[in-house]
């Protein structure tokens, strides 16, 4: 199961969410996003687990504790939406045909 959590503390690291995890069963993964420009974490983060009702368990209890100073919000993780609006391309909108 695909775990989602936000509100992590800026300071904590990939390994210190892992081992909380780990506390409730098996971790296969765990990541927390960061900005692709400086490096630094934007604050929430995934972690997969292989056993779905461990993590329901870590889910039940995780949600709203504190961690590193902050009240972490623990979910099961969405599907990823397309965000596609039914553009066929990077065209400009704006472009207008000139006529000669």
């Amino acid at each position: 199961m695909n775990i989602y959590i936000a509100n992590i503390n800026f300071r904590t690291s990939t390994e210190a969410l892992q081992q909380l995890f780990e506390n409730y069963g098996e971790v296969t993964s765990a990541k927390i996003i960061t900005d692709r420009e400086t490096g630094r974490s934007r604050g929430f983060g995934f972690v997969e687990m292989s056993n779905d009702e461990e993590a329901q368990k870590a889910i039940d209890e995780l949600n709203g504790s504190e961690f590193d100073g902050k009240a972490l919000s623990v979910n099961v993780a969405k599907p990823k939406e397309n965000n596609s609006r039914g553009s066929y391309g990077g065209g400009n909108s704006n472009y207008k045909k000139k006529s000669w």
